[in-house]
């Protein structure tokens, strides 16, 4: 079998925050309408978080936790975005793209298929590829857990890089 030149890297990433009343909720860049918002170091974007660290583990290159520690004052408040966006400095500079993202976010409320679109337009915008390459999943917690108590939300999120050798 001949190699056709072309590199595939495969990543997961998973990210959880809980929600307090009176905080901003921002999922994949979009602000969200709600009552509640995530407690985080940063702004607590659970889907860029979920997204970053996919990207990180695609190439072996650790966790947002390493790169972006919340330890660092640097980081309080920090736009989930930004952090993402060096990370894709790096990567792009590597050769490296984003050939597909799937996205799940996992929230009993609000409910988030309104929304969709919006969220799938905005990450695709942030990874600079097509929005046939992103996929964004909304699921309840069916009221079991954490999440079904509305009590927190969580993304997962697989991606796939290729690259030239």
């Amino acid at each position: 079998m001949t190699n056709s030149g072309l590199q595939h890297r495969i990543g997961i990433g998973h990210d959880t925050h809980r929600l307090e009343p009176g905080r901003d909720l921002i999922i994949g860049g979009v602000p969200v309408p709600h009552d509640k918002g995530c407690i985080a170091h940063s702004d607590g974007d659970v889907l860029l978080h979920a997204l970053t660290d996919a990207i990180l583990g695609a190439l072996a290159w650790g966790d947002i936790g390493e790169w972006f520690p919340d330890t660092d004052p640097a980081y309080r408040g920090a736009d989930s975005l930004v952090l993402l966006r060096r990370v894709l400095e790096k990567v792009f500079a590597e050769g490296w793209q984003i050939t597909n993202a799937d996205c799940i976010v996992f929230a009993q409320r609000p409910k988030l298929s309104q929304l969709k679109p919006k969220i799938r337009e905005r990450v695709a915008e942030i990874l600079q590829v097509s929005p046939d390459q992103v996929s964004v999943k909304a699921k309840t917690g069916e009221h079991v857990g954490p999440i079904g108590r509305e009590e927190a939300v969580a993304a997962e999120v697989v991606v796939l890089l290729g690259r030239n050798e």
